[in-house]
């Protein structure tokens, strides 16, 4: 069983061991921290009942529209806590929490990039 909670800064290091157990694309400390600091209510953090980060989302929304356009910049989950509906769940905090910041204004495009085997790009809008 996983906890779905907003991430903190001591949430960081873990989020960013998850991304390098996880993905081939990483970031560097400070890109978390300018997440964090930037758009603080769209970090999660899957978190299981030992107190382990077992998965995370990144979520960031662009300012310089007059649309509201959210971005999931990174989403990873532990190999052992797939299928389990956790990507899911840190998906919908996410879009949840950005639906928030443009109050009554519908997201216009939620955008995410996946790698798939390292090679292909596929892109997923949802409304």
């Amino acid at each position: 069983m996983v906890c779905i909670r907003k991430a903190n800064v001591n949430d960081l290091l873990a989020m960013q061991a998850c991304n390098l157990f996880c993905l081939p694309e990483n970031y560097q400390m400070k890109y978390y921290l300018y997440h964090i600091l930037s758009w603080p209510q769209l970090l999660y953090v899957a978190e299981d009942y030992n107190g382990r980060i077992v998965g995370y989302v990144l979520a960031k929304m662009e300012e310089e529209t007059n649309e509201c356009h959210g971005h999931i910049t990174s989403l990873a989950v532990l190999r052992t806590h797939r299928k389990l509906g956790i990507a899911t769940k840190l998906m919908t905090a996410a879009q949840n929490a950005m639906e928030q910041v443009c109050y009554d204004s519908v997201i216009s495009l939620l955008g995410l990039v996946i790698l798939v085997r390292l090679r292909e790009r596929v892109w997923l809008w949802l409304d």
